[in-house]
């Protein structure tokens, strides 16, 4: 008797079938994680430029720019904007926008999403992550972005 060497027909199939079910399952998994994770890189990075602004209010510059109240942001590429110091940025990145009201004490931190950020973070009207300063000098997190992204300390 001669033995058969290899697989049938049926059973390739079947394992061609289970190989597509767990990238249908994975690959929107993983989507999901990136978003999450780029998210929560946006908030740290909006997030280091606080102490900055904090430093403008004690010194009294409320004018944004260099010489006055410098952010000096470095460029990120999950973010668009244009620096408002005047600097030339790298092709593909962006910085947060940053607003400060002398008159009642507050400021604002606005990244928008884009360049290289996931699409999931990416549309129009739901696309930025806030940190605000309110007159007693406390900062809190706002986003628009879906909520399933949003970091834990973002409401």
């Amino acid at each position: 008797m001669k033995s058969k060497a290899g697989y049938t027909l049926i059973e390739l199939m079947i394992v061609v079938a289970i190989v597509g079910i767990l990238a249908a399952v994975s690959i929107p998994q993983y989507q999901h994680y990136v978003a999450r994770s780029q998210a929560s890189r946006v908030m740290g990075e909006t997030a280091a430029l606080k102490s900055i602004i904090e430093n403008c209010f004690v010194h009294r510059r409320y004018s944004i720019g260099a010489g006055e109240c410098d952010p000096s942001a470095g460029g990120s590429t999950l973010i668009v904007g244009a620096a408002q110091n005047g600097a030339l940025l790298a092709s593909g990145t962006g910085v947060p926008q940053v607003t400060i009201d002398a008159a009642n004490n507050t400021a604002r931190i606005v990244a928008t999403f884009g360049n290289q950020a996931i699409g999931l973070l990416v549309s129009a009207g739901a696309d930025q992550l806030t940190w605000s300063r309110d007159a007693n000098g406390v900062w809190s997190c706002s986003a628009t972005i879906p909520e399933q992204y949003r970091p834990k300390a973002c409401g």
